[in-house]
């Protein structure tokens, strides 16, 4: 076979070319794209390194069809037209779009098609005290997913929850669920605070673990009991993110409940800003 390029998936999978000969070329271009349509869009790819026959094949709607999930059209923007099936695929998985009246933003993940979605706070979450203005506000920003997300502006009770029907994700695939956000001041009374995270499937046992919003204190770094506490993760769009936990949604048929509690102490706490809850693919460590 040709010899194999790396291939970035951040550029709609493009990678350079080389022309060696494999002895697959002489297979029926048709042939070699219903094989590949049997991977994954990263191992698509990967082919298309090959030879400039399994670049042509890996171009054929066949492939990209059997990577978009079943329910594609729902998620096409009415003003969109695509030259391709491929070109829908990675806008699918670069430009997430709103579903559900607006209760859920949706998109692709990018190696291998799962489905990925984040919770608004206004329609999908529950949120104590969210709606009293002395103690949460709505505010809008431009890198937001949503049209409003919530500022905590004092609270004692910090309590925050998040759920949906599992149907919205990839069946048999283990997921990771996620809150993301921003912080203000370092979250006064909150950000250093070990808060109760939980993640399950209805009727089934939660996953249980403790998150920072910032991180502990300078004087208890290296402290044990602050080492098994979930550190936030700066993201790629600007926000953080703390991972709640974990769970396998086997057949799309269950419901997903998540929370993040602080109410054992007793200090007002601001300084958080909630984009939402997300879910997607648990990256394999």
């Amino acid at each position: 076979m040709g010899h194999k390029q790396s291939v970035d998936l951040r550029n709609g999978g493009g990678v350079a070319i080389v022309s060696a000969p494999s002895p697959f070329d002489d297979l029926p271009e048709d042939c070699i794209s219903n094989i590949i349509s049997f991977t994954s869009p990263r191992d698509a790819c990967i082919a298309a390194t090959v030879s400039k026959t399994f670049e042509s094949a890996v171009q054929s709607d066949t492939v990209w069809d059997k990577f978009l999930p079943s329910d594609y059209p729902s998620l096409i923007p009415p003003s969109r037209v695509f030259s391709s099936k491929k070109e829908l695929y990675f806008a699918l998985c670069d430009n997430p779009i709103l579903i559900d009246d607006g209760k859920k933003s949706s998109w692709l993940e990018r190696g291998y098609g799962k489905k990925c979605i984040m919770l608004s706070p206004k329609k999908d979450m529950w949120i104590t005290w969210v709606n009293t203005p002395q103690y949460w506000r709505w505010i809008s920003l431009p890198e937001a997913r949503f049209e409003e997300v919530p500022e905590l502006l004092n609270v004692c009770w910090f309590e925050v929850r998040g759920g949906m029907s599992t149907k919205y994700l990839s069946p048999g695939t283990r997921y990771s669920a996620y809150i993301v956000f921003k912080t203000k001041d370092r979250c006064p009374n909150l950000g250093d605070v070990p808060a109760e995270a939980t993640v399950g499937l209805v009727g089934q046992e939660s996953s249980q673990r403790f998150i920072y919003f910032v991180g502990p204190p300078a004087d208890r770094r290296r402290d044990r009991e602050t080492r098994d506490v979930t550190k936030p993760k700066m993201r790629n769009d600007g926000w953080m993110e703390a991972e709640l936990g974990e769970f396998f949604n086997e057949s799309g048929c269950d419901d997903i409940e998540t929370s993040v509690l602080e109410t054992k102490t007793p200090y007002w706490k601001r300084g958080l800003i909630i984009q939402g809850i997300e879910f997607r693919p648990t990256k394999i460590r």
